[in-house]
């Protein structure tokens, strides 16, 4: 992995009117290329911290936010999401918000267009983007015609076409069902392989977490209180059992086995556990 692409240092932020801070003293380092997913319970402040890495808060959603932020070597708070056009892309869970045109080149040429990039550039990248993203032969359709999955790709693909170094996913299989959000995921993951860019996903699907992060980090009320691998984080059973949050299904079984007493490793990964009970490869 290369130089930080993201340095979050004591980060508290709260939304007006209310004298509580969603975001409690958050620090944090993604380095370029990494992946990392941001896991917690709903309202711990998963949102919240990837619209202050975006520059959206309190640039564009009011708030107050305090601490340190830099992304690219930009100095968020002072920038704002301004300073982060062309660096920083964000999708959001629902596509509906970001989806707009009439077809799906449209979608795909409007950001570059809004850019002012020469044609011929803005041609190139939607021409990428549709081969990246596997959606060759839905140029010409019409994206509200399409499933959930199928939007949730084109939102993706028209924030790549702004050639980003860090793309920020919010939930993006939230309001999916099981065929759009494997679109979605195996999407997200093909994008993690080429080492193009820095991603940051919150996310809840734990199993596909732990097989494509770099990093995973928990969340619980506004502070970060877990971070590392995902062998690190989902071997600590005490912690993970405290927070309530639900380990990857090959490594329940080991955690029952240390509450009973037993002294077993805890595998995180399918291939780990095939291994850890003797058996050959999956």
């Amino acid at each position: 992995m290369g130089a930080p692409a993201v340095v979050v240092e004591r980060l508290r932020a709260k939304y007006p009117p209310s004298r509580d801070w969603v975001l409690k003293d958050i620090n944090l380092e993604v380095r370029r290329g990494e992946m990392l997913v941001v896991m917690g319970p709903s309202g711990c402040g998963k949102s919240t911290l990837l619209n202050v890495i975006a520059g959206l808060m309190p640039s564009v959603i009011p708030g107050v936010v305090e601490g340190r932020v830099i992304v690219d070597g930009v100095d968020v708070l002072a920038a704002g999401h301004r300073g982060l056009v062309g660096r920083v892309a964000m999708v959001y869970q629902n596509p509906e918000v970001q989806v707009i045109t009439r077809s799906v080149y449209e979608e795909l040429a409007m950001a570059p267009e809004n850019l002012g990039l020469p044609k011929d550039e803005v041609v190139e990248r939607v021409e990428w983007a549709l081969d990246v993203l596997g959606l060759r032969g839905y140029e010409h359709k019409d994206p509200q015609a399409l499933s959930g999955g199928e939007k949730q790709l084109i939102a993706i693909a028209s924030v790549l076409t702004m050639r980003p170094k860090i793309l920020l996913l919010d939930e993006p299989t939230s309001m999916l069902d099981h065929r759009g959000t494997r679109m979605v995921l195996s999407a997200i993951n093909a994008l993690k392989k080429r080492g193009e860019l820095t991603v940051i996903v919150a996310e809840h699907r734990v199993e596909w977490a732990v097989e494509v992060a770099d990093k995973v980090a928990i969340m619980s009320g506004g502070r970060l209180v877990l971070e590392g691998t995902p062998d690190e984080v989902f071997s600590r059973v005490d912690e993970i059992r405290e927070l309530g949050v639900r380990p990857p299904g090959v490594a329940e079984v080991a955690y029952e086995l240390i509450r009973r007493g037993a002294k077993v490793p805890v595998p995180v990964h399918l291939k780990d556990a095939v291994k850890a009970l003797g058996g050959g490869a999956p």
